[in-house]
């Protein structure tokens, strides 16, 4: 059994009278989850009902809300109850069906789990508002995956055990960037299996969640604009030439896009632009979910060996890692190009203070600054800035920068202080907030309004 970091939070919201949402991507261990948080709360003598709607018998359980509610009081009597649906996308107007129940201020928990139906999300959206919360589960993160392939035999320390086992660290490595990170390709025990499990992933998310949302049209046109970004990997989307290579429309390239980022298929990264004169300032680079996924759309999965292809998925890693972080905090992950052809992979935009993340799918012997990075410091004047690459750490000063070189097995206790950083940010005295927000580069409508919430 993976164990999953995102565990502790689910338990954790079980105390909470909102309905628990967990979402995520097909085949990333939703339902596992929710059946190990079933198992901890039979642990403890508490009432549990367990549905899942791809099961007809349980689909007619839910038929109505009387149905339901009868099914719950005779199975669990007047106690506080846990209900556990999973795949609530299957049944018809989910969103209103929850809200009617939740708003009954019944003694019962609910615990819901869907996949990336975009018709779902919207409903349970307009519906559900104040009335939930959302967990998203994604692929198994680089660190859930080592601590699993290392037997948890130094789980607290793994970055530790990493740092002294460089030949190790990277092994595995390199098979994360072959296979990814979906439960079930980790734990196949052949090539030829985990090639089997991804194949039937990927048709099911190509048949059901596209083909539905397609309605029948134009999915082969998709899977194609699917490849095509999966060798561009990186780099900066070109939608003219996505068009002629699909031969379709550029309104129908932009929707498609906007159906991969929506069903959790890929993530689109803005550029930053502070000076539109000089930086590029429309075209986003594509990074996918999962790079196992990534490397099956264009069949290279478990064949990765060329060095330029695993620095783009060693980049494609740092970006899943950073928007995990900052998924759950008011930060926006962002990449800088200009025009003369500087360019940093990653810009975590924090308040007045950005973060520079470079990206080094190298064996760094001593530290090294690239001309990009020194310009983006000239421009900014960050406090920090961040080189992640395969095996040096170290610091370096540039003006007033602190250049940080982050081994990438050191990466996740450098997140884990970015995650308390808004709450160490909030912790101002009311002098000290007005005086930040007169400065006239704190101006922004975002950090005015989450300055003066706060306090």
């Amino acid at each position: 059994m993976i164990r999953r970091n995102i565990l502790k939070d689910l338990l954790a919201h079980l105390d909470e009278p909102e309905i628990t949402l967990i979402t995520g991507p097909r085949q990333v261990g939703k339902t596992t989850l929710m059946r190990m948080m079933a198992e901890s709360l039979v642990g403890k003598g508490c009432p549990v009902m367990f549905l899942q709607l791809d099961n007809e018998a349980d689909y007619l359980v839910v038929a109505s809300q009387a149905a339901l509610l009868e099914n719950i009081n005779r199975e669990t009597g007047n106690r506080k109850a846990y209900i556990f649906i999973d795949e609530i996308q299957l049944k018809e107007n989910a969103g209103h069906f929850m809200k009617g129940l939740y708003d009954m201020h019944l003694p019962v928990k609910f615990i819901l789990s869907g996949s990336g139906s975009l018709e779902l999300r919207a409903s349970l959206q307009e519906s559900m508002a104040g009335r939930k919360r959302v967990f998203e589960v994604m692929p198994v993160s680089f660190f859930e995956f080592a601590d699993f392939r290392t037997g948890y035999k130094h789980a607290g320390h793994l970055d530790s055990f990493l740092m002294n086992d460089l030949p190790g660290a990277l092994g595995l490595l390199n098979e994360y960037l072959n296979f990814g990170g979906y439960p079930r390709v980790i734990t196949a025990s052949s090539v030829h299996e985990k090639m089997d499990v991804i194949n039937e992933i990927y048709q099911s998310y190509m048949t059901r969640d596209i083909h539905s949302l397609l309605k029948g049209h134009g999915p082969e046109v998709y899977g194609r604009m699917i490849s095509l970004l999966a060798a561009q990997t990186g780099e900066m989307i070109n939608l003219s030439g996505l068009s002629n290579e699909t031969n379709a429309a550029l309104p129908t390239i932009r929707k498609y896009l906007w159906y991969a980022e929506r069903t959790w298929f890929l993530k689109m990264i803005p550029p930053l632009h502070g000076n539109k004169i000089k930086e590029i300032t429309k075209s986003p680079v594509v990074y996918f979910v999962d790079h196992g996924m990534r490397n099956f759309a264009i069949r290279m999965f478990g064949n990765i060996h060329n060095h330029r292809d695993q620095g783009f998925i060693f980049q494609n890693l740092v970006c899943t890692m950073l928007l995990d972080t900052l998924q759950r905090h008011i930060y926006d992950l962002h990449f800088w190009r200009t025009i003369n052809k500087a360019e940093v992979d990653f810009v975590i935009e924090r308040y007045e203070n950005p973060l520079p993340v470079e990206v080094k799918y190298t064996t760094l012997k001593k530290p090294e600054v690239t001309r990009s990075l020194r310009s983006f410091i000239d421009h900014y004047h960050p406090t920090d800035a961040w080189v992640v690459n395969l095996s040096y750490s170290g610091k370096l000063t540039i003006d007033a920068t602190t250049v940080h070189f982050i081994p990438f097995f050191r990466l996740q206790s450098y997140l884990e202080e970015l995650r308390t950083e808004p709450e160490r940010l909030f912790r101002l005295s009311e002098k000290e907030v007005v005086y930040r927000l007169m400065q006239p580069q704190n101006h922004s409508k975002l950090q005015k309004r989450d300055l003066y919430s706060k306090n």
